[in-house]
């Protein structure tokens, strides 16, 4: 059992079916929470900022192999 941090429901997670790391959603509140203890269970909200590094890696990458096929067109001509 842990505790929703934004909300205080009691939220039932075996902690051997989650790993350090994992998120999830609260089902009261629906806040996106992330496993930071394993025994006992222990949730923290997750900041916005952390759902958004993921975003912004494929943007990197996306971005970056633009720039590898603009490059390797020069060579062509």
């Amino acid at each position: 059992m842990a505790i929703c941090p934004a909300c205080e429901a009691e939220i039932e997670v075996d902690e051997f079916d989650v790993d350090k790391g994992d998120q999830l959603s609260c089902p009261e509140c629906g806040e996106t929470l992330e496993v930071i203890n394993l025994s006992p269970v222990e949730l923290d909200l997750l900041s916005e900022d952390d759902e958004d590094e993921d975003d912004t890696f494929d943007d990197e990458a996306d971005e970056g192999s633009d720039e590898d096929d603009d490059e390797s067109d020069d060579w062509d001509e």
